[in-house]
């Protein structure tokens, strides 16, 4: 295709990706109320008598809702965002690509909810009840509902990516560009770098910490298996 037939197909892909969003957000709106219920019980179970999650802003009670609609919209649309994508750069890819490239396409879509629902199911309730049990009996916990938003957001994306780790490691096997014998060598540098990014992206809190950094580790090692089983580089043409 020449650039014009190129933008044209992007714009395609574009226009049928937020007509996807758009109408998950229609259909999820009418219960964004609840929505933020839901997001509000991992935290509520743990908070004491008279505490709660509070509004700071005149608007906030309108517009939170609205917004965690829009994250829920991309999130129930993501494998179908993620089609787009790959409909629009699978005819530029070489036959030995497209071999890889679509099965690594589907895993990260599953490892990415696997890692947002283990920090829903786990993680989450964790934290909360490790940093809410320390709460002086003179204080009342609260917290503002679109902090709650952003942190809670925070953790699903942090460990959905985070489950990516064998996907990148594949990634990265089978193009060459390292061997699963260096991988191997540094793997005490990585155990490392796991706890330092840990540390660095979670709240201050052991318990949180320690959930992102030994899943990290692991499927670091899932990522050197898996890939010791399978040729690389890959051809790609």
């Amino acid at each position: 295709m020449n650039l014009a037939e190129h933008l044209l197909e992007l714009r395609r892909r574009v226009v049928h990706s937020l007509i996807a969003i758009g109408l998950a957000f229609a259909v999820i709106f009418p219960f964004a109320r609840e929505l933020y219920d839901l997001l509000a019980q991992p935290i509520l179970r743990f908070m004491p008598e008279g505490g709660g999650i509070i509004a700071t802003e005149v608007a906030a009670p309108f517009l939170i809702p609205i917004m965690l609609t829009f994250y829920a919209a991309l999130f129930v649309t993501m494998p179908y965002l993620l089609l787009q994508i790959w409909r629009f750069i699978a005819p530029g890819l070489y036959r030995g690509e497209k071999k890889i490239a679509l099965p690594l396409l589907l895993s990260s879509i599953g490892l990415f909810y696997a890692g947002a629902t283990f920090a829903w199911f786990v993680v989450l309730p964790g934290v909360f009840e490790f940093l809410l049990k320390f709460a002086p009996d003179t204080v009342t916990p609260m917290t503002d509902m679109n902090h709650y938003l952003s942190f809670v957001t925070k953790l699903l994306l942090v460990f959905g990516f985070t489950f990516e780790i064998p996907v990148a490691v594949l990634i990265l096997v089978l193009s060459g560009v390292v061997s699963v014998a260096a991988l191997k060598d540094k793997r005490r540098y990585v155990i490392v770098g796991c706890f330092f990014i840990a540390a660095v992206v979670t709240p201050p809190d052991g318990v949180s910490m320690l959930l992102l950094a030994i899943p990290m580790w692991l499927l670091f090692e899932v990522g050197i298996l898996i890939a010791s089983l399978l040729k690389a580089p890959i051809k790609l043409e």
